[in-house]
C-alpha cells in the first residue's frame, strides 16, 4: 500500500513535537522585574532577607516573591515602577556594604526547570539590557610601565657595578640618585645600550648627579595601545566567565571601551566583575605592627615604603617595590586550604613571575609578604529621586603570610571568604587588566523599548505567515493547509532549539527566522509543483503523491545545504547580530527540512495515505 509511514516514523514526529512544545514553552511566561541584592564581601542569608522584606514593607510595596537564590536576595515584582521603588528605598537601606542591582528574573515554573526547559536569551534591542562605557586610566598605564622598570634599573645598575642612591619615579618619571662618585656619563652610556626605548638625561639634583628616563612618544603610544587592546580580551573573558551570551566588547575612541550585555539589567556581578580592576600586587611588609601603627596616627610614611588598609581597618606598611602583579599570573582556580580548611586561590605564575618570585621569597625567607587587591568601587546615593554615583579606588591587603619555603610558579592565597576566594579566581583566569578602567556611562535599554522591538518582530513575522497562509490555502487547497501547520510547527521547533541550546535572538535573527518562513514554504511549492506535473501526465494519484516527495526532495536538500553553508561561514567570521542571524538562519534550515518534507508527508500519508482515491486537493 503506497504512501504510508512506518509506525516508528509517526512515534517519532510525536516525540520531537512534544519535546518542542515543551521547551518552547518556557518563552510564553516572560520575565519578572526584579531587584538583587548581593552583599560585597559575604552570602546572603535568611538575616538578611528579612531585613530586606522588612524595609520594603515600611514603604508599603508587596513584593511578588522574595527569596534566597545563589548566595543572593532575588525581590521579584509585578510591574518596573515598583522595581525601581524597590532599588531606590533598598539602596538607601542596605549602605556600602551591598550591590542593589536591577534584574530580570524568567518566570518560568519549577516543573519546566527541572526539565532544564529555560527561556531562549533575547538580545539588547528585543529584552533590553546594560550599555557600559569604560575608560581606561591611560596615566595609570603609563606609570604601571614606570614601575616595571624601576627594578629593572636596580638589577641592572648592581650587574653593572654602579652604585646609587634610590631609584624613584618623580613626575612621569624615573629619577635615579647616583653616588657621588659615580660617573654620571658611565652610567648613563650603559643604560641608554640596554635600554633603547627610554629617553635619558643627566641632571644636577640636590648637588648630586642624577639620571632621569623617560618614556619616548611612540613607547607611550605603544603602551596606550597595549592597554585598550589587552583590556578589551581581558573583558571578554569576563563576560564569557559570567555566561553572558553575545555581548558586545569594543573600543570607542582612544581610551574608551563598550560594554554591552543582552538580555541583562545592569545584574550585581556584571558591575563588580566588569568594574574591578582585579589587579593584585605581591609586596613584602616593612617594619613591624609598631611601625603600622605609629605611622598611620602620624601621617609619616618612610620613603622606601606605602602605606595600606588591611580589609579589618588596621594600618600595614608595605614597600614600594612589588614583586609580582595580576598580569604575571597563569591560572588561577579557587578551593581550600588542605591544612586549615579555609577558602584559597592556587595561583600558576608564569616563567618571568616564578623566577622574581623564587628569587624574591629565597631572600626574605621567614619575612612578611602581603596581598593587595586594587579595585575601582562605584556606590550610589540618592539625593532626592535624583541618584549620585561615585567611584573610587580601593586598595584591601587581603593577606598577610609568612614566607615559610620558597615560592616559585604555583602557590595559594588565603584570608578569603568563599565568594571572594570564587570571584578572586574568576578575575585571575579572565586575565589581568593591563590598566585600571572606570565606568563613566551605565545606560540601561528599557524593556519597554526592548518590547517595541519585539513587537514590531513579532508583527512582522504574523504579517508574513498570514501572507503565506492564504496564499498556500488559496492556490494549493489541502496540500496548502498541510503546509501551514507545518509552517507553525516549524517556528515552533526553531523556538524550542533556541531555548535548547541558549541562543540569543536579536532582531536579525527575527530576520532569519522570517526568511525560514520563505524556504520552507519554497520546499512545499516545490514538492506541490511535481505533484501536480506528475497528475498532468496521467499518473496515479497516489504515486503522484509518492513521486512528487522522492523526486523534489534532491532539489530541496540541494538548496538547504548550500544555504547552510553560507550560514556556517556567517557565523564562523560574524560577530554579534550577524551570528545571531546565522544561527537562526541554520537552524531553520534544519526545522524546515524535517517539516516541509517528512511532516507535511505524514500528514498527506493520513489524510491519504493506502486509501483508493479518485481526487485530491491541491
Amino acid at each position: 500500500m503506497q504512501n504510508q509511514y512506518p509506525l516508528w516514523k509517526y512515534i517519532l514526529i510525536v516525540v520531537v513535537l512534544i519535546a518542542g512544545a515543551i521547551y518552547a514553552l518556557p518563552n510564553l511566561y516572560g520575565d519578572d522585574p526584579a531587584v538583587q541584592i548581593s552583599p560585597r564581601h559575604a552570602l546572603a542569608d535568611n538575616a538578611i532577607k528579612e531585613k530586606v522584606e522588612n524595609g520594603l514593607k515600611e514603604v508599603m510595596l508587596k513584593p511578588k516573591l522574595v527569596s534566597l537564590e545563589q548566595g543572593k536576595v532575588l525581590v521579584r515584582f509585578d510591574n518596573q515602577k515598583q522595581q525601581l521603588d524597590a532599588q531606590k528605598k533598598l539602596t538607601k537601606l542596605m549602605g556600602d556594604g551591598f550591590i542593589i542591582a536591577l534584574n530580570l528574573a524568567p518566570a518560568t515554573p519549577d516543573w519546566l526547570k527541572s526539565l532544564n526547559a529555560l527561556p531562549m536569551y533575547l538580545g539588547l534591542d528585543l529584552r533590553g539590557g546594560v550599555h557600559f562605557l569604560l575608560q581606561v586610566d591611560m596615566k595609570s598605564a603609563i606609570s604601571q610601565s614606570l614601575g616595571r622598570y624601576v627594578g629593572d634599573f636596580k638589577t641592572f645598575l648592581r650587574s653593572k657595578k654602579i652604585r646609587y642612591r634610590s631609584v624613584l619615579i618623580q613626575n612621569e618619571s624615573i629619577e635615579i640618585l647616583l653616588s657621588k662618585k659615580v660617573n654620571p656619563d658611565e652610567a648613563l652610556e650603559y643604560l641608554q645600550q640596554e635600554y633603547s626605548e627610554l629617553k635619558f638625561a643627566v641632571r644636577q639634583q640636590n648637588k648630586t648627579n642624577a639620571i632621569f628616563a623617560n618614556l619616548t612618544p611612540v613607547t607611550i603610544k605603544s603602551e596606550q595601545k597595549s592597554a585598550i587592546e589587552q583590556n578589551i580580551i581581558t573583558l571578554k573573558n569576563r563576560v564569557n566567565e559570567l555566561g553572558v551570551a553575545e555581548p558586545i566588547v569594543q573600543r570607542q575612541g582612544s581610551d574608551n571601551i563598550v560594554v554591552q550585555l543582552p538580555g541583562v539589567q545592569d545584574t550585581a556581578k556584571a558591575k563588580q566583575i566588569l568594574g574591578a580592576t582585579a589587579t593584585l600586587e605581591f609586596r613584602l611588609t616593612h617594619g613591624s605592627y609598631t611601625d603600622w601603627s605609629a605611622a598611620s596616627d602620624s601621617g609619616r610614611v618612610p620613603v622606601n615604603a606605602r602605606l595600606f588598609k588591611q580589609r579589618s581597618g588596621d594600618p600595614v606598611l608595605l614597600k614600594r617595590q612589588v614583586i609580582v602583579t595580576g598580569d604575571q599570573i597563569k591560572n588561577a582556580a579557587a578551593g581550600f586550604d588542605g591544612e586549615s580548611g579555609t577558602p584559597a586561590v592556587f595561583v600558576d605564575l608564569d616563567g618571568k613571575g616564578a623566577k622574581r618570585m623564587q628569587k624574591i621569597t629565597a631572600a626574605n625567607l621567614k619575612k612578611q609578604m602581603s596581598v593587595v587587591f586594587i579595585e575601582n568601587r562605584t556606590t550610589t546615593k540618592y539625593v532626592g529621586d535624583k541618584p549620585i554615583k561615585t567611584t573610587k579606588k580601593v586598595s584591601e591587603v587581603i593577606n598577610i603570610a609568612t614566607i615559610q619555603d620558597v615560592l616559585s610558579h604555583r602557590f595559594q592565597i588565603t584570608g578569603l571568604d568563599v565568594m571572594e576566594a570564587r570571584d578572586l579566581a574568576l578575575l585571575l583566569r579572565a586575565g589581568a587588566l593591563k590598566a585600571p578602567v572606570e565606568i563613566v556611562e551605565e545606560r540601561t535599554v528599557g524593556p519597554s523599548l526592548g518590547q517595541d522591538n519585539i513587537n514590531q518582530g513579532i508583527m512582522s513575522v504574523q504579517i508574513g505567515m498570514a501572507l503565506v497562509f492564504i496564499f498556500m490555502l488559496v492556490y494549493y487547497r489541502l496540500f496548502g493547509l498541510f503546509a501551514n501547520i507545518a509552517l507553525v510547527t516549524n517556528i515552533a521547533l526553531i523556538v524550542a532549539l533556541l531555548s535548547l541550546i541558549q541562543a540569543t535572538l536579536t532582531l536579525p535573527g527575527i530576520a532569519g527566522i522570517v526568511l525560514t518562513v520563505g524556504m520552507a514554504v519554497d520546499a512545499n511549492v516545490l514538492i506541490f509543483e511535481r505533484i501536480k506535473e506528475e497528475l498532468r501526465n496521467g499518473m496515479s494519484h497516489q504515486a503522484a503523491i509518492k513521486s512528487g516527495y522522492e523526486k523534489a526532495f534532491t532539489t530541496i536538500a540541494d538548496a538547504n545545504i548550500t544555504t547552510l553553508i553560507a550560514a556556517v561561514v556567517l557565523f564562523s567570521f560574524g560577530t554579534g547580530p550577524i551570528k545571531g542571524f546565522a544561527i537562526t538562519l541554520s537552524l531553520g534550515i534544519i526545522t524546515s527540512m524535517f517539516t516541509a518534507i517528512m511532516g507535511t508527508r505524514a500528514i498527506a500519508n493520513l489524510v491519504y495515505g493506502g486509501k483508493n482515491i479518485k481526487k485530491i486537493s491541491i
